[in-house]
């Protein structure tokens, strides 16, 4: 079985891998999706059914604190969780069922440099959510 890229990423800042965080490593890296903590104990007990919530739970805080995964709150009263990654992108959120759409737009990026630069400040990073609600056919205006 390969390593996953979480489990590597662990492996690499010399944190203790257990087959339970093994497990969950694989479940997060694996998620293109944003689970929050109860989806990733539901995928991981698929797997092995000995994992309970608070050990995902604390893994979950452990790889977060290791800047391995990243929190997110959109807005939905639960913490989601996504892998760190080199490549940036935003995020819209559909407010009715909670789809988290990734993407990039040199666009905004450009503006936000002149927002900043316009203000003195050289940009070191930023968080976009956009939060929508779907249009209906024929009502885009």
């Amino acid at each position: 079985m390969s390593v996953s890229r979480i489990e590597q990423l662990c492996i690499d800042k010399g944190m203790k891998m257990t087959d339970q965080r093994r497990i969950i490593a694989r479940v997060l890296s694996d998620s293109d999706d944003h689970p929050d903590v109860e989806e990733v104990h539901r995928r991981s007990s698929e797997i092995d059914n000995r994992i309970s919530i608070a050990t995902v739970y604390r893994t979950v805080r452990l790889f977060e604190e290791a800047g391995i995964i990243e929190r997110h709150d959109f807005g939905d009263g639960r913490a989601r969780y996504e892998e760190v990654t080199d490549e940036h992108h935003d995020h819209l959120i559909n407010v009715q069922s909670g789809e988290v759409i990734e993407f990039q737009n040199s666009e905004i990026e450009r503006l936000q440099e002149i927002i900043a630069r316009d203000h003195g400040m050289r940009l070191v990073g930023h968080k976009l959510e956009l939060y929508g609600v779907p249009v209906k056919k024929g009502a885009e205006k």
